[in-house]
């Protein structure tokens, strides 16, 4: 089961490339977004205005990839 709901874990393609845990080496993943936060954005209180990193993260063990927004 995910994290916060009762996603069930998918296989995924980054760029045309199917996603394998380094760790053990699983095909099923669940996916969230964490948001990037910064210092000053927080600072002035604007943390709601970072941006996001989309995550997957491995339904065997746990890996977690991070993938950055491409601008």
């Amino acid at each position: 089961m995910g994290l916060f709901s009762d996603e069930q874990p998918q296989p995924v393609s980054i760029a045309g490339r199917d996603l394998v845990c380094p760790v053990c080496g699983g095909k099923r993943f669940y996916h969230r977004e964490t948001q990037l936060n910064t210092a000053g954005m927080t600072f002035l209180g604007f943390d709601w205005a970072n941006k996001s990193a989309e995550n997957f993260y491995c339904h065997q063990c746990g890996y977690m990839f991070w993938f950055h927004p491409l601008p």
